[in-house]
């Protein structure tokens, strides 16, 4: 299963990522990109069957990327889980409006985040 996590903080990339490692996810199967513009790219050239996503990132931020990938025929149902320190009850509202799958509020631990995607991993 391909998984892109898209981060602008190397470290939140590496603990979702040593998450997913954790969880026997093998390391080929999980691309990092540092913000939305960069994952766009990616996403492009590749496929991928699980997006992790901040919100908060320079170039291109989590919503508006979301937002691309929702638009595309080629991710239009593909598992989005968003993972930020958006909180508002508001925030929550728009990511699922414009078509997040789940939505989980940093900080989170390693436990936390794979409750929330153990679904979504093949």
């Amino acid at each position: 299963m391909k998984i892109l996590i898209v981060d602008d903080s190397g470290v939140m990339r590496r603990i979702h990522k040593n998450t997913l490692l954790e969880q026997h996810v093998k390391d080929e199967d999980i691309t990092e990109a540092p913000d939305g513009a960069s994952a766009l790219e990616i996403a492009e050239r590749e496929t991928f069957e699980l997006f992790l996503v901040d919100w908060n990132m320079p170039r291109l931020d989590g919503l508006s990327f979301v937002k691309h990938l929702r638009a595309s025929e080629k991710y239009a149902k593909t598992p989005i889980i968003m993972i930020t320190s958006e909180a508002a009850k508001y925030n929550v509202m728009e990511a699922i409006k414009a078509g997040v799958t789940n939505y989980v509020v940093k900080p989170v631990r390693g436990n936390t985040l794979w409750e929330k995607i153990k679904d979504y991993v093949k």
